[in-house]
């Protein structure tokens, strides 16, 4: 199972951009999906995160600028950026929670997409 990430792109401040994260592969479901960040020189920070159900949190910098959703038929996250600033420039990560169920019981984990880099000019 593999996640591949989207949408980035250079993007001047005000401005909009949408991320993409799709899972492919077989024989999985996927529970929590979120969306990560980091800056150069920074740690890694979870931005927001959504539930399989769609329930959605979100870091205090990002709430009523990004929204997060997902469709449990494509396999795929979004991320809907608006409002872009210049500190929001980082390489974006998708990563999700995994389950394949089978005879011996379920298998769990968690995998990460490869990033995409967001840059916001002023």
């Amino acid at each position: 199972v593999q996640l591949q990430a989207s949408g980035g792109g250079l993007v001047q401040a005000g401005g909009s951009l949408r991320l993409s994260c799709v899972a492919s592969g077989s024989d999985f479901s996927i529970n929590a999906m979120n969306w990560h960040r980091q800056a150069p020189g920074k740690q890694r920070e979870l931005v927001a995160g959504v539930t399989r159900d769609g329930t959605a949190n979100y870091a205090d910098s990002v709430k009523g600028r990004f929204t997060i959703s997902r469709d449990n038929a494509k396999n795929t996250l979004y991320l809907q950026m608006n409002s872009l600033k210049p500190e929001d420039t980082s390489v974006y990560y998708c990563e999700a929670d995994f389950i394949r169920h089978s005879d011996a019981g379920p298998t769990v984990w968690r995998s990460w997409g490869q990033g995409t880099l967001v840059t916001v000019s002023s």
